[in-house]
């Protein structure tokens, strides 16, 4: 039996033919996909045979999304875990990184580890990014360095980058910024907003000068946490930003936020939220591993969509959040690599299930097919790239999934996503284009880098500048 389904007529720019289509829970087998060159599906023909020409893939799964990454936490990797503490004894050693960054090394590591995420299977990325000026809050000669470098990293690899430029105005409730959080600050909440309104133009302006390239970079923005965004400046940026803007905030990672908030205002930091008419679909709250149970009620009842990020929260010791009463009550259920320690969707996905069964005493409380619906459809819906399911008009975003490895080998075809991990990553398509092969990229300005198309590579020219404190255009000394 075929099913077709077509979108607006356009020029192909390729045709893909999977063997196995996993979507929606359910295995399609013989799945002819056709990309325009506008980086979408232009048609989906379902239990088709192959024809001359089509691309053959394996067991494709939709495209994945990364709803929440800071890029530079990368650098940390190996290097904190024997700390001891908490997460505020690691953000000490977040912010010594941060401030041995330029916009030229920045390039150097963003590229390296959307490299990284690449080659994993993830397709998107929303970059949660505040480091905007110098380490003494002036703003770089050029415009917008820094989220530029960010931009171009994300086109030179190949990967779909939301730009989720973060207000960061205060270093606690009632507290100005500290010295070491100077570059993260625009001063005010009118100040963000003009920076954010002119990057918006600038953005705009270098996607118009690149017309034969895929509209790779988007941007949305960020509230950093009740913490760190006055409330009177929240309710500034929130009248001032477009309502179809993505939005995402850091909302109740340590209980120590909950009692701050609770001292100066009276409520939760998700009460401060919703006083403010801020929970509404169009939100994303990462984290949101200490809710009360009317915490939980009010995010699932305005379908405010959930970033969990089950890797980070298990190395800085956050704790387990509600995942499985957020998603009942509610609240869509997105996935994000958050520091970077870990880089593997598959990763991400199993601890969310197993953090759940941790804290339930029970197994199956996500269906993998709800796992890969966090990964996939609803990372891409928090991001404002539209419903991943691979029809037409979806983004023409694809991950090939080695289904006959010595981890994968056996697995149903519906839990295949509870057996892979990221090295089981074969081929990835994004905007209808092969981005990465087998672990190399390919087919991008970032794949003819040392050593050509090797993530590894870009990451040892990344973290040798960040060690040595040489400039990446700097020859090596002799």
């Amino acid at each position: 039996m075929t099913t077709a389904q077509a979108g607006p007529a356009q020029p192909a720019l390729a045709t893909y033919w999977c063997e196995s289509l996993l979507v929606d829970g359910v295995t399609i087998p013989g799945v002819r996909l056709t990309a325009g060159v506008d980086g979408r599906l232009t048609a989906r023909a379902d239990k088709v045979p192959a024809e001359p020409g089509d691309i053959r893939l394996g067991t494709v799964l939709p495209g994945l999304a990364n709803a929440h990454s800071h890029a530079f936490h990368r650098a940390l990797r190996g290097r904190t875990h024997d700390q001891g503490g908490d997460f505020w004894r690691w953000r000490e050693s977040m912010y010594a990184v941060a401030h041995t960054l330029t916009p030229e090394r920045y390039l150097y590591l963003a590229r390296a580890v959307f490299a990284e995420m690449l080659v994993s299977g993830y397709t998107a990325v929303g970059e949660f990014h505040y480091l905007h000026h110098q380490p003494d809050g002036t703003p770089y000669p050029h415009a917008h360095a820094m989220e530029l470098a960010l931009a171009t990293a994300a086109r030179e690899v190949g990967i779909r980058l939301v730009l989720l430029d973060t207000s960061y105005l205060a270093g606690g409730i009632n507290t100005p910024v500290r010295p070491e959080q100077r570059a993260f600050s625009d001063g005010s909440a009118a100040g963000w907003l003009a920076r954010w309104a002119n990057l918006h133009e600038t953005l705009a302006a270098d996607a118009a000068a690149r017309p034969a390239e895929p509209a790779l970079v988007t941007l949305g923005a960020a509230l950093h946490s009740v913490r760190a965004v006055p409330r009177d400046a929240m309710r500034e940026i929130l009248a001032g930003l477009p309502t179809q803007v993505p939005l995402h905030i850091h909302l109740s990672e340590q209980p120590q936020e909950n009692a701050d908030c609770l001292a100066a205002h009276g409520v939760t930091p998700t009460g401060l939220l919703n006083g403010l008419g801020a929970l509404t679909p169009r939100l994303s709250v990462v984290h949101a591993t200490h809710l009360s149970d009317d915490d939980l009620s009010l995010l699932g009842s305005t379908g405010v969509t959930v970033v969990m990020c089950p890797s980070t929260e298990a190395d800085l010791g956050d704790g387990i959040g509600r995942a499985r009463e957020l998603a009942a009550a509610g609240s869509p259920i997105a996935l994000g690599s958050d520091q970077n320690a870990v880089v593997d969707p598959f990763l991400e996905m199993r601890g969310l299930e197993m953090g759940e069964r941790l804290a339930s005493g029970s197994r199956g409380r996500f269906t993998p097919a709800e796992l890969l619906y966090a990964a996939g459809t609803d990372g891409y819906a928090a991001l404002g790239l539209g419903r991943a399911r691979l029809v037409p008009g979806d983004p023409a975003d694809l991950v090939e999934v080695d289904a006959h490895s010595i981890r994968t080998l056996g697995a149903r075809p519906d839990q295949l996503v509870l057996a892979a991990t990221a090295s089981d990553v074969r081929r990835v398509i994004v905007a209808g284009r092969i981005v990465a092969d087998s672990g190399r990229l390919v087919g991008t300005a970032a794949a003819a880098l040392a050593p050509p198309g090797s993530p590894a590579g870009l990451l040892r020219d990344a973290l040798d500048t960040l060690d040595t404190g040489r400039s990446p255009e700097a020859p090596s000394p002799e």
